[in-house]
């Protein structure tokens, strides 16, 4: 449990199946437990599990939740070039950040 003075962090995210394979962007309080449901496609009927979408490939960290659900809308209103560019401006390789957040 958070103690009073530690601030929530918020997660806009992107997930993707590959390497230039389909995306998906969202928001979260808990972004290992959200990336870990992406990757055990916990609902099996998601638009996640049926695209195979299981990498983490960008997040962004947010103490207010309003400028992380603005910037979530943002990003979702990009076309896909501009989201791949986002991407590989700190994930060029397209590693899945999963495996950082668990170490």
């Amino acid at each position: 449990m958070k103690s009073y003075h530690e601030p929530y962090k918020y997660y806009v995210y992107i997930m993707a199946s590959a390497k230039n394979g389909t995306l998906y962007t969202g928001i979260t309080n808990d972004i290992a437990r959200r990336s870990f449901e992406h990757k055990i496609h916990l609902n099996k009927k998601s638009f996640s599990a049926r695209y195979n979408i299981n990498k983490l490939v960008y997040v962004e960290v947010f103490e207010n939740p309003e400028y992380a659900i603005m910037r979530e809308k943002q990003i979702k209103s990009w076309n896909r070039k501009k989201k791949i560019e986002l991407i590989e401006s700190v994930n060029p390789q397209w590693i899945d950040m999963f495996y950082s957040l668990t170490s």
